[in-house]
C-alpha cells in the first residue's frame, strides 16, 4: 500500500485527482492491478465500482497486465484504406496474438484504436507512445527487432 500512498500524496486531498492517481498507478505497474484499485478506494473513500467505471471508460487504462512494449494500430477509415488491416494482420502473425492480447513472454501487447486523429499521415502505428506515420508492411519486422 506504500506505493499507493506515495502516489496519492502527490495530489490535493478530496479525491478530485483520481484520474491522475490511476494514471500514475498504471505508469508504475503497466496496468491497474485490482489490489491497487482496492487500496485507492479505501484511502480516497471512493467506491470501488466508481474506480472500475473510470478505468473501463478511458481506453488509456488497462485492467489486464500489459507487455513491456505496446503496439497500437490505428484502424480508422483513412488508415484502413491505406493498408492498416494488412499491417495489423502482420503484427498478429509475428507476435502470435490478437488485438487486446499480450505475448506469453510479456514483451508485447497488441492493441487497435478506431482513430488517432493523424489521418493525413496514415496508416499510423504507435510503438511505446512513439507515433510512426505512413507505416508500411515491411516495417513490422524492423520495428519488432528494435526492442
Amino acid at each position: 500500500m506504500e506505493t499507493v500512498y506515495k502516489i496519492i500524496d502527490r495530489y490535493p486531498e478530496g479525491g478530485h485527482s483520481v484520474i491522475q492517481v490511476l494514471q500514475d498507478i498504471q505508469n508504475e505497474f503497466n496496468y491497474l492491478p485490482r489490489e491497487r484499485l482496492v487500496e485507492v478506494s479505501q484511502v480516497l473513500r471512493i467506491p470501488l465500482s466508481r474506480l472500475y467505471s473510470i478505468a473501463t471508460f478511458y481506453s488509456a487504462f488497462s485492467l489486464n497486465p500489459r507487455g513491456k512494449h505496446v503496439v497500437t494500430v490505428c484502424m480508422g477509415t483513412a488508415c484502413h484504406v491505406r493498408g492498416a488491416a494488412a499491417i495489423l494482420s502482420e503484427f498478429e502473425r509475428k507476435l502470435g496474438v490478437k488485438p487486446g492480447q499480450t505475448t506469453n513472454d510479456k514483451k508485447y501487447t497488441l492493441e487497435t484504436v478506431n482513430c488517432l486523429g493523424c489521418c493525413a499521415i496514415g496508416p499510423i502505428v504507435v510503438f511505446d507512445k512513439r507515433y510512426i506515420g505512413e507505416f508500411k508492411l515491411d516495417q513490422v519486422d524492423k520495428l519488432l527487432k528494435e526492442k
